[in-house]
């Protein structure tokens, strides 16, 4: 029998326990990651490809008016958005990521090729036609092979987003110094060639849907999936494959349950309660997994590794009920997913700064002189700023600021976790004020000369665009790296969906700060702050200050709340018990308090 390593199960025995497989010296690692890292460019050029002008495309390809394409774009895209969650819960439970990643490539291109299909078939969508009340609605037929294409490329992306990321931090050993700098690095260049991807998909391929043919602007995104597909399948026999170890949310569930059901007991009072903790399992845990120690935060929930029942004290995991009874390092793992929700609530809360060049930026450079020479600036090429701004940094970050360190043998030079949400959180603030200042300018320019345009040119705008790609390029990667390495090692992929999640939060989060703004505004006949068709009318930059002092108060909130809660996390990943420190005994006695003992 094989198991997901493409070992025996006579070798399982042997690659699962620390230090011992040659095998697994020769996977992981860089050698494993430019496979990765490949497989997930392409990826993303075939994804944004698709993303970026899917309105434009039902709007003009299919004949649907403005709700209609924005209903099927906005169900679409927030099934994208969902689907990761099921997906990570899928890997992390049962299929593992390497599966999951796999058959998820599949489905998205199945999906990017039914639409290409469509694109491509005139008689699998509706003739075109020159005025909008004339055109000819499509039939369902043309719409199912329409949905189906979409329903395959949000399955594949409910897979593809969670796991991607979760499993190149596999390939890392982050129990030592030069894997966590590894761990970093990966990110940084995760994040730069997804911004690559971006650049060209947004360049290149919607150009080539735009203005030369829709068929071949989706034929595109579907050989950058099969070239995607066969670059992971290259790359299987240099991944490190941890197995799936059962359902992780509801091993959180079992914990909250079992302290629950013993909230009578009291730890601090009761001197003879005894923990169940015994050794890790490396016929079900990653050998890489370490033995997490004991924390005093979040004391509850070491009620549910209390001992009751003396019998309950042997180290035989599968006979105990983990709803009644929970292990320490259970306890711990749920601990550290709470410990950093502090930290994921400044990050959506920082994200809300990064959004704006989207949405109301766009909005701005369209009042703006956007003329260089005879060339006309296409207001969405504003866009690529932002991620021209993270590419340098990442850039200038990798290649000169960390050799140029390591030249003058310095140890820990490399921007930590807090620094860089930190340093991400005040140009969140600085973005929205100078976003502010110069729609003041832009807007008196306009009001000045009494047109709809301003004369005030579009390079006073990229500084405002380019601090978006800069709040990106330390709070959003700093995050990443946060939900993918301070979580559980079999929560990682988890970690990956919760960060796309988190961007999704921000979006539903500034629309609904927008809707307060006009009932708050509009009140009494007055006109609101944003409405219409045009800024000139608005006071955007009063909206561009409010986003500001809410990044202001995150600040505030990130230093003296949730930066507690991160000092906390890198003490117990520096704490790590090593496995080869837990094979010496099997009755592990944690420093809890000195009446406390711990069974295992």
């Amino acid at each position: 029998m094989v198991n997901e390593n493409g070992a025996s199960e006579g070798q399982k025995s042997i690659e699962n326990l620390p230090h011992s497989s040659s095998i697994k010296k020769k996977q992981g690692g860089w050698r494993a990651i430019r496979y990765i890292l490949a497989n997930e460019t392409f990826e993303k050029v075939a994804s944004m490809g698709l993303i970026a002008n899917l309105i434009v495309y039902l709007h003009t390809q299919y004949n649907m008016d403005n709700t209609a394409s924005a209903q099927v774009f906005t169900i679409w895209a927030g099934s994208t958005n969902f689907l990761p969650l099921v997906g990570a819960y899928i890997a992390d439970a049962y299929a593992g990521k390497f599966n999951t990643l796999f058959f998820s490539s599949i489905s998205s291109f199945l999906g990017i090729g039914f639409i290409a299909l469509g694109a491509g078939v005139p008689s699998l969508r509706p003739p075109s036609c020159s005025t909008h009340s004339d055109c000819i609605q499509a039939t369902s037929f043309q719409l199912s092979i329409l949905y189906v294409g979409l329903a395959l490329f949000a399955i594949g992306s409910g897979g593809l987003r969670p796991c991607n990321i979760s499993f190149g931090a596999d390939q890392f050993d982050i129990k030592t110094e030069k894997g966590r700098e590894q761990l970093e690095s990966f990110f940084n260049w995760w994040y730069f060639l997804f911004t690559v991807a971006l650049l060209l998909a947004l360049t290149v391929v919607v150009y080539i849907q735009t203005n030369v043919n829709w068929f071949l602007g989706f034929i595109i995104p579907t050989a950058c999936f099969a070239c995607s597909l066969t670059i992971f399948i290259l790359g299987r026999n240099s991944y490190i494959r941890s197995k799936p170890k059962g359902s992780v949310i509801s091993d959180l569930v079992k914990v909250v349950v079992a302290a629950n059901r013993k909230r009578h007991f009291d730890i601090m009072k009761d001197s003879d309660l005894s923990f169940y903790d015994p050794p890790l399992d490396y016929e079900l845990e990653d050998s890489r997994m370490s033995k997490l120690p004991h924390t005093n935060r979040f004391r509850f929930f070491d009620k549910a590794a209390i001992i009751t029942d003396p019998s309950e004290s042997g180290n035989d995991v599968k006979l105990v009920d983990n709803w009644k009874l929970c292990s320490v390092q259970q306890v711990e793992e749920l601990k550290s997913v709470i410990g950093t929700l502090p930290i994921w609530l400044a990050g959506i809360l920082c994200f809300l700064s990064m959004t704006q060049a989207n949405s109301f930026g766009i909005l701005q450079v369209i009042q703006t002189h956007k003329s260089i020479g005879k060339f006309n600036i296409p207001p969405a090429w504003m866009g690529l700023v932002p991620m021209i701004a993270l590419s340098i940094w990442i850039f200038l970050y990798e290649k000169i600021y960390v050799p140029f360190k390591d030249t003058r043998n310095k140890r820990g030079t490399r921007l930590t976790v807090e620094q860089r949400i930190l340093i991400g959180i005040v140009l969140s603030i600085v973005c929205m004020l100078v976003s502010g200042l110069v729609e003041v300018r832009r807007r008196g320019e306009a009001l000045k000369n009494g047109s709809f345009e301003s004369p005030t040119s579009i390079w006073w705008l990229v500084p405002q665009f380019a601090l978006s790609g800069l709040v990106e390029a330390f709070a959003a990667v700093a995050m990443m790296e946060l939900l993918t390495s301070y979580w559980p090692n079999s929560m990682k992929t988890l970690g990956g969906a919760v960060f796309f999640l988190s961007l999704s939060i921000c979006n539903y989060l500034n629309s609904l700060i927008i809707k307060i703004i006009l009932l708050t505004t509009g009140k009494n006949g007055k006109t609101p702050w944003l409405g219409g068709n045009d800024l000139n009318k608005n006071r955007l930059e009063y909206y561009y200050y409010t986003i500001g002092v809410l990044a202001g108060l995150n600040l505030l909130y990130f230093q003296f709340i949730a930066r507690g809660f991160l000092y906390c996390e890198v003490l117990q990943n520096s704490s790590k018990v090593d496995p080869e420190d837990e094979e010496r005994g099997n009755s592990n006695m944690l420093p809890l308090n000195q009446e406390e003992r711990v069974v295992g």
